[in-house]
């Protein structure tokens, strides 16, 4: 166990067990960051963004759309619809739908399509089986339990874009904000090997309709598609954008970071907190802190206010026990059993293909 320590930068500390400070109190997520973030800017800075975007609309002459572009709700996905609109790009929104979205989310999305004149494809899971999956990571004892939903976007895009024959699928990304990302918190998004060896252990119904991406499928699409992230190409402030998705579009907040589901801001704000100790908002506070969104002052008052609140959170446990068609008992089983990593089960990472591009890329 080591001694309780915060950043003097940021906000994140010693609830994560990989954290490194130096002799001035400064943690390693925030040199990292600053890095990252000092090397996206340079990045922006030679980027030829309207080039960029007259090559998206050449590209897409003669088909119905220029992009597909992936939406949940939220703020980013919410504010890339409406710079693409701007920029006069023909846009197909992808929705995934996988029966957690709230009343909220669905009014913003809609509320916005029609604003924007944009069009709509909703992807809906098959429930059982998604349910499955998530029961499956559950029981897995990781901290990786919003993998199942962050792991199909993509491959849901690609889909979409290989049936509309539309060569660029954007993506509601934003490098700067979420630049603070510590391992020990979730890993493992994209390794299908890891997923799915966590279903084949834990799951009882086959995955027969859920989109992912092997190694192969990826490196398919990612020879048909170009992946682009246009809030990392323009000056991209996640309270300005909110303010004016909120004056122009009615665009409504919903109070945290991905509460446009409800598994999301239960599994954040009390799952995560009460099973692993982890507090998601540190992370997302920090990046906003060394991208300059905002002070330290102003995160540790944001952490100060409770994660949730105490008379909602029974009945939040029921509705999320309900959904999920386990028992109370079989709930509480699973928040107090034994923590697991992303290491103690296979995956592409740490097989013998990962570990020789893990030595390929030290060398480099």
């Amino acid at each position: 166990m080591k001694e309780y320590q915060q950043c003097v930068r940021c906000v994140m500390d010693t609830t994560d067990p990989d954290i490194k400070f130096d002799d001035n109190g400064v943690c390693s997520h925030c040199k990292n960051a600053e890095k990252y973030v000092a090397d996206l800017r340079d990045r922006k800075k030679k980027f030829n963004l309207m080039a960029y975007i007259e090559q998206m609309k050449k590209d897409g002459r003669g088909r119905e759309y220029d992009c597909v572009v992936g939406i949940s709700g939220g703020v980013d996905s919410c504010y890339v619809i409406c710079k693409l609109k701007e920029l006069g790009l023909r846009t197909l929104a992808v929705h995934v739908d996988n029966g957690w979205n709230t009343e909220l989310s669905v009014y913003n999305i809609k509320k916005l399509m029609e604003i924007t004149d944009t069009d709509l494809y909703t992807y809906v899971l098959n429930w059982q089986e998604f349910r499955d999956l998530q029961l499956a990571f559950l029981k897995s004892s990781t901290p990786d339990c919003e993998i199942p939903t962050d792991q199909f976007i993509m491959p849901a895009l690609a889909l979409a874009a290989d049936f509309y024959q539309v060569k660029y699928a954007v993506l509601g990304v934003n490098s700067e904000t979420e630049s603070v990302m510590p391992r020990a918190w979730s890993h493992g998004h994209g390794d299908w090997k890891y997923i799915k060896g966590i279903h084949k252990r834990f799951g009882t119904i086959p995955l027969v309709t859920y989109p992912y991406f092997t190694r192969m499928t990826k490196m398919y699409f990612n020879e048909k598609i170009k992946w682009f992230d246009v809030l990392n190409y323009i000056d991209y402030n996640k309270q300005k954008a909110k303010q004016e998705l909120m004056k122009k579009y009615g665009w409504r907040d919903y109070g945290g970071k991905h509460y446009e589901s409800f598994y999301t801001r239960f599994y954040q704000t009390y799952i995560l907190p009460e099973k692993f100790g982890f507090d998601k908002r540190k992370m997302h506070l920090s990046s906003l802190i060394v991208s300059g969104q905002i002070t330290r002052e102003e995160a540790i008052c944001e952490l100060e206010l409770p994660l949730y609140d105490e008379r909602s959170v029974e009945r939040d446990i029921e509705y999320f026990c309900e959904k999920m068609e386990i028992g109370r008992e079989e709930f509480d089983a699973l928040m107090n059993a034994p923590l697991k990593t992303f290491d103690d089960y296979p995956s592409y990472e740490n097989d013998f293909w990962g570990r020789l591009m893990k030595k390929i890329r030290r060398a480099v």
